[in-house]
């Protein structure tokens, strides 16, 4: 895991707009998506990266208001524990930067994850037409694990 750098933007472009989880119906949200260098400066951005160097997911945390704004998993590195350490990672960034819950909107399907990390259903929010056609689960994540 390291901190994401201007030159990354490309490869996390990339694996947004390349996950099988925004597609069909969901695809809309990411059409032109773009992580760019201005973002990854400005935001708390970490990648996990496998023994070859490519990139395996990452997470970017807003800190005021605390925010967990973007976080991907790369279609290859599912079910091999990544979400649940870009998760923990930022937890510690979170706590390290004195937050102690942090508030996700989460993709609809996503949201068995966040419960499964520890996050509580505070609320839903409503579609914004023409990107976001359905309404997104709002939910909480305690910095420290329960």
């Amino acid at each position: 895991m390291r901190r994401a750098v201007a030159r990354d933007a490309k490869r996390l472009t990339r694996l947004v707009r390349t996950s099988s989880a925004y597609e069909g119906p969901y695809a809309p949200m990411i059409a032109g998506y773009r992580v760019g260098p201005d973002y990854i400066e400005a935001h708390r951005v970490f990648v996990a990266l496998g023994p070859d160097d490519r990139v395996l997911g990452f997470h970017a945390l807003i800190l005021s208001p605390p925010e967990l704004d973007l976080m991907f998993v790369a279609d290859a590195a599912q079910g091999l524990g990544v979400g649940r350490l870009l998760i923990a990672h930022m937890r510690g960034e979170a706590r390290a930067a004195g937050i102690d819950r942090v508030r996700i909107v989460s993709h609809p399907p996503a949201e068995g994850f966040y419960l499964g990390v520890g996050a509580r259903r505070t609320g839903t929010v409503r579609a914004r037409p023409p990107a976001v056609m359905w309404d997104r689960p709002e939910l909480e994540l305690p910095t420290e694990q329960r």
